[in-house]
């Protein structure tokens, strides 16, 4: 008897995964930009002026400014993307009507390509439409678990806290720390906040940690050097 992956078409009423790890990727950049954005307004007006209110305050109103962007960006994108899959729905939902036996061959031949045989692919196609028309040709097709769209919503509010979080960090350390330490302060808070971005983006991604973690140290230490002499020009 061959078995096949029948959780992949399931419709479940709880998150799925995909779902999750959106809202969690949203959240890991999110941390990442409010991190560096925040730090290159902070080492450029720093740079430019000794006056500690005002480093603050430009502080402060990059890391709401930055935030909301980061919000609205992940809104619309993961919006566009959700329109996406409901068309993508809507125009299978069609072609059941219109080609029913194109659909079964459509998933036939995704369980040829899984290597089962014909004769198996075909009676699991039909098997499958007859139960489950819907959700299993989107899922063949397009890998979307039927009613689970990525939610907007969640993407923008998990960007939004994030950003404001990471964004805390360098400003709390050039605002806080002692006057003479305000830069290698900063300079730590980055580089732990910015490691730990990349920690978690690899365990996200499945890649490699070390690779990850250097790469955003790296990228963090030259958004702080490109800011810090730009505002020394002025």
């Amino acid at each position: 008897m061959v078995e096949f992956d029948s959780t992949r078409i399931k419709v479940k009423h709880e998150k799925s995964m995909e779902e999750k790890l959106n809202t969690l990727r949203a959240g890991v950049l999110g941390a990442n930009d409010g991190i560096l954005t925040v730090v290159g307004v902070l080492f450029s007006v720093a740079a430019a002026t000794s006056n500690q209110f005002v480093i603050m305050i430009a502080g402060i109103s990059d890391l709401l400014a930055c935030a909301f962007s980061m919000a609205s960006g992940e809104y619309a994108s993961v919006s566009t993307q959700k329109d996406t899959e409901r068309a993508a729905v809507a125009k299978e939902k069609t072609l059941l009507k219109q080609d029913f036996t194109g659909q079964i061959r459509a998933v036939s031949n995704y369980y040829l390509g899984k290597g089962l045989s014909h004769k198996t692919a075909l009676a699991i196609a039909q098997d499958l439409l007859e139960k489950k028309p819907l959700a299993t040709v989107v899922n063949v097709k397009y890998g979307i678990e039927l009613g689970h769209y990525l939610n907007p919503w969640d993407a923008a509010f998990s960007s939004l806290i994030s950003a404001s979080m990471g964004g805390i960090f360098p400003l709390i350390a050039m605002t806080f720390a002692p006057v003479g330490y305000k830069m290698i302060s900063t300079i730590i808070a980055v580089t732990i906040s910015v490691a730990l971005t990349g920690l978690i983006s690899s365990k996200l991604g499945n890649g490699l940690i070390k690779v990850a973690i250097i790469r955003n140290i790296v990228v963090g230490l030259i958004t702080m050097c490109i800011h810090y002499y730009v505002g020394q020009l002025f």
